[in-house]
This record gives structure tokens, C-alpha cells and sequence, in this order.
């Protein structure tokens, strides 16, 4: 839930700011932040399992059919959203082009790596407070 609301925001700023990227409609950007956090998840998952294919294997050749592989999946996902994003959402969502839509996931990324570290940063704390507490 949490990523839907930072993908909700990213995506409206970038409306806001962007020119290149509409969407209509405030439900509209929660439904295409769900469709995105839904999509990265399967991206990533796949490369995650790509790369622990090649990591698997021993040589330079292996090395570099993985670093190929990690640069392939990353650039044909880019492309997998935009096309999901147009067949579900048609005229209603316009991500921009292919730079557009790389910007956006890593700030998507990005925002989510940020909040989770400020989440556990908070969480540390508590157990001191409790502590001292008791």
C-alpha cells in the first residue's frame, strides 16, 4: 500500500511538472501507480532470477552474457510499461518516451528506496524509547 501512495505522488508531480506525461484523472494515477507497482515488482522479480542465473556461473563470458542480459531485461521492461500502460489505460495515460518512462521508474525507485530507509530510521528509535520506558 505504502509504494502505491509514493508511486500516486511521483506520478502526479510528474504530471505536474512534465509535459510529456498525462494522465486524466486523479483515480486515473492511482490505478496506473497500482498497474506500475504491479509491473516493476514482475520486472525486477525476473531480473533478480536472471541475474542469479548468470551469478551462478563461473568465467568472463558468463559475466558478460549476464551484464547483456541485466541491460536487455532493464531496457525491454521499459517498453513492456509503456505498451501495458497504453493497452490498459489508451488515451487516459500518456507516460511520455522511452526517456520519460526510464526518469519516472527510477524516481519511482528511487522515492520508495528513500522512504523505506526514513521507515526504518524512525523504527529504530522505538525500541530505545520502550527501553528507557520501562
Amino acid at each position: 500500500m505504502t509504494d502505491v501512495l509514493i508511486y500516486t505522488v511521483v506520478l502526479n508531480l510528474f504530471v505536474e511538472y512534465n509535459d510529456a506525461i498525462i494522465i486524466d484523472s486523479f483515480t486515473i494515477s492511482i490505478l496506473t501507480a497500482i498497474l506500475l507497482k504491479l509491473l516493476l515488482d514482475v520486472i525486477l522479480s525476473f531480473e533478480h532470477r536472471v541475474r542469479g542465473f548468470f551469478g551462478a556461473r563461473e568465467g568472463a563470458a558468463w559475466k558478460a552474457a549476464g551484464a547483456a542480459s541485466m541491460i536487455a531485461i532493464l531496457f525491454i521492461g521499459k517498453l513492456v510499461i509503456l505498451e501495458v500502460v497504453n493497452f490498459v489505460f489508451g488515451d487516459h495515460v500518456e507516460l511520455g518516451h522511452l526517456i520519460d518512462v526510464i526518469v519516472l521508474v527510477i524516481a519511482l525507485m528511487a522515492t520508495r528506496r528513500v522512504a523505506l530507509e526514513i521507515y526504518n530510521k524512525l523504527g529504530e528509535g522505538v525500541g530505545d524509547v520502550a527501553d528507557d520506558l520501562a
